[in-house]
């Protein structure tokens, strides 16, 4: 009997403390009445409490994915295929005309059929297909800058959906970024990223002034992905796709692209001059090493040393001098030989500039005109001569080339593929100065002159190794 008013006592004590905690206890939804737990439930919603303060939501790429990919185009490139690039040889040893194809992808740049690529996706080009939802287009050649590595196509289309423009400038390191193109032929591929680096060097481009200052990503980028589109989440290009880096030929992590404020200006030269209107500084300049800057005296390893001065070039009439330290160009700081190459590039020759360098731990700023590649501040429309008779293209050689290997004169081949020029025994870089005894001057002229020409030939000029040659032969 005891026992059972123990039990039924403490059964009512329990229940008693339940009701007396449930009136006096805090709420999950802070309803006990304290001034500062008033004011805060107010505020701040039941779902907010339990979400960091600085909550960001996952990022879609969907909407990018969307405004991005139908100006995305697939390129093909044949090659190979013209009979009159092939000797009689080819033909009695059964190695006659065989076409090769290759890929890549293009961006729409606007609505009349402008496109933008990679050089090197039809480079040796002799047909170029443009592919743009399932239908197939013909593709014309505008021009190529191998210093950069774009290319500009046209295709007779009207009303394409030309891709939004973004800045590369603006780009952040960490941003989300997708790449946007057709690896494997598979076309309207996406793959997702960030923005790993900037201004990167990487040592693959050719030319005369190869610029690199890369975009470097982790968003995956494959062969085929090449030319393709590199956009923000909002959609808007910052990079044309163009290399990897890679021991199986396969993406491993690292992939770069061209910053869309370097790729559209060389497009817009193209398009409008058919020649990029290279702005030359007159220097040439190294990254600042710890063992240089402390060699130097210097307090920063931000800029770049001036190793070398043009004679007469635009630097040496500023006043510029071999060791100056540039750290900032007009006001984009230089943090290294990529970021002052990227800022050079998108002036012209003309343009008044200003440098702010380091001399002697002083600073000193001078303002600079960039020449041409002529010497000059006037625009440069290139001439050449393209052939698929010889193989190649014909081109007149700058001043600086003509300085550099001290002649007044001279075509340079380039562009090369099977024909009657490599028959000759030359390749690219091979500067022809004199045919027959008479100057090479007209890349046209010339270019006409080999098409036709039969009987004894002579040809002088310089290969790529600098040294003078002479050649004689006997032609059809």
């Amino acid at each position: 009997m005891k026992s059972i008013k123990i039990v039924v006592v403490s059964f009512l004590s329990g229940i008693g403390g339940a009701w007396f905690f449930s009136q006096v206890s805090p709420q999950a939804e802070l309803q006990i009445n304290h001034p500062i737990a008033e004011n805060y439930s107010q505020q701040v919603s039941k779902t907010e409490l339990y979400e960091p303060a600085n909550y960001n939501p996952p990022v879609s790429f969907v909407e990018a994915s969307e405004r991005s990919k139908n100006s995305v185009v697939f390129i093909k490139n044949f090659s190979g295929s013209d009979p009159r690039r092939n000797s009689m040889f080819d033909y009695f040893f059964g190695t006659g005309p065989t076409q090769r194809v290759s890929t890549g992808s293009g961006v729409i740049i606007s609505g009349d059929g402008y496109i933008v690529t990679n050089n090197h996706v039809i480079d040796r080009a002799e047909t170029i297909e443009v592919v743009h939802q399932k239908r197939t287009y013909k593709a014309k050649l505008i021009g190529t800058d191998k210093n950069t590595d774009i290319a500009v196509l046209k295709i007779e289309a009207e009303n394409l959906p030309a891709i939004a423009q973004g800045s590369s400038r603006e780009l952040r390191i960490g941003e989300w970024v997708i790449a946007v193109g057709n690896p494997f032929n598979l076309t309207s591929t996406v793959t997702a990223g960030i923005v790993s680096a900037k201004e990167r060097q990487i040592n693959i481009l050719g030319g005369d002034f190869p610029l690199e200052s890369f975009i470097q990503t982790d968003a995956p980028i494959n062969p085929g992905n090449s030319g393709g589109a590199l956009v923000n989440t909002k959609g808007e290009l910052v990079g044309i796709n163009t290399a990897i880096l890679s021991r199986t030929g396969s993406y491993t992590g690292y992939g770069f692209a061209v910053p869309v404020d370097i790729a559209i200006k060389v497009a817009n030269d193209l398009i409008k001059f058919g020649e990029v209107q290279k702005a030359l500084p007159g220097v040439e300049v190294v990254e600042i090493t710890p063992e240089l800057a402390e060699e130097m005296n210097l307090q920063t390893m931000d800029g770049v040393i001036v190793t070398h001065v043009q004679r007469n070039g635009a630097a040496e009439r500023a006043g510029l001098r071999k060791n100056d330290v540039i750290f900032q160009i007009e006001d984009i700081n230089v943090s290294g030989k990529g970021s002052f190459e990227e800022a050079i590039s998108y002036f012209y020759p003309g343009d008044k500039i200003k440098f702010n360098y380091i001399r002697e731990n002083r600073r000193n700023s001078a303002n600079v005109t960039l020449l041409n590649l002529e010497g000059g501040t006037g625009v440069l429309k290139r001439e050449f001569y393209s052939s698929n008779i010889l193989g190649g293209r014909l081109e007149a050689v700058n001043t600086i080339e003509r300085d550099r290997l001290d002649i007044d004169h001279g075509i340079k081949i380039t562009g090369m593929t099977r024909g009657y020029l490599r028959e000759l025994g030359l390749a690219n870089g091979f500067i022809i100065t004199h045919i027959n005894k008479e100057p090479a001057t007209d890349p046209t002229e010339i270019g006409e002159f080999l098409e036709k020409y039969s009987g004894r030939l002579l040809l002088e000029g310089v290969s790529p190794n600098g040294q003078r040659f002479m050649q004689s032969y006997n032609v059809r």
